[in-house]
C-alpha cells in the first residue's frame, strides 16, 4: 500500500474566509498514482477549519455569518486572557471556538485515480484568524 503526503501552504488575506482548497486535493491525488483508497486532508492549525460545500460565493459568505454568530466577538471568553508561552494576550478565543465547529480534518474516497465527490461538494479550508500563513496535509493511502 502506499502513502503519499504532500503539504500545501496558502497565504490567507482576511480575518475570516473560505478558501476552495478542491483542486489542490485532485491535484494531490492524480500525482499520487493510487487507484484505489482514501484521501485525508488535515488542517495543521487550531484556528481554521475545513469544510464540505456547495461552490457558490452567497455559501460561502453564509458560512462565515453563520460562525460569527454561532461564537460572537461580543462573547466574555476564558481565552481572553494573558499567555506567559506567548508574552502576550490571547485575544482569539472565537476563531478557536469556530474552528471546533467546523473540524479540522475530511476524507474522501478514492477510486479509479479520481477523488470521489458529490457532484457540487467542494472542499475548503476556512481561514478564521487571518490573515496568516497556512499549511494543511493531504494524505493519499491505497493502491
Amino acid at each position: 500500500m502506499k502513502s503519499i503526503v504532500n503539504r500545501v501552504t496558502r497565504l490567507t488575506r482576511h480575518e475570516t474566509e473560505l478558501i476552495n482548497i478542491t483542486e489542490e486535493v485532485h491535484q494531490a491525488v492524480a500525482a499520487s498514482g493510487v487507484q484505489s483508497g482514501t484521501a485525508f486532508v488535515l488542517s495543521l492549525h487550531t484556528t481554521t477549519g475545513l469544510t464540505v460545500n456547495e461552490g457558490l460565493p452567497d455559501i460561502e459568505a453564509d458560512i462565515a455569518e453563520m460562525l460569527h454568530h454561532l461564537a460572537s466577538d461580543e462573547g466574555s471568553y476564558h481565552h481572553g486572557r494573558f499567555l506567559a508561552s506567548d508574552g502576550q494576550m490571547a485575544v482569539n478565543a472565537t476563531s478557536h471556538l469556530r474552528s471546533a465547529l467546523l473540524g479540522f480534518q475530511v476524507f474522501f474516497p478514492v477510486e479509479e485515480g479520481r477523488l470521489v465527490l458529490g457532484g457540487r461538494q467542494n472542499i475548503y479550508l476556512v481561514e478564521l484568524d487571518g490573515p496568516q500563513e497556512r499549511t494543511f496535509v493531504v494524505q493519499v493511502l491505497g493502491e
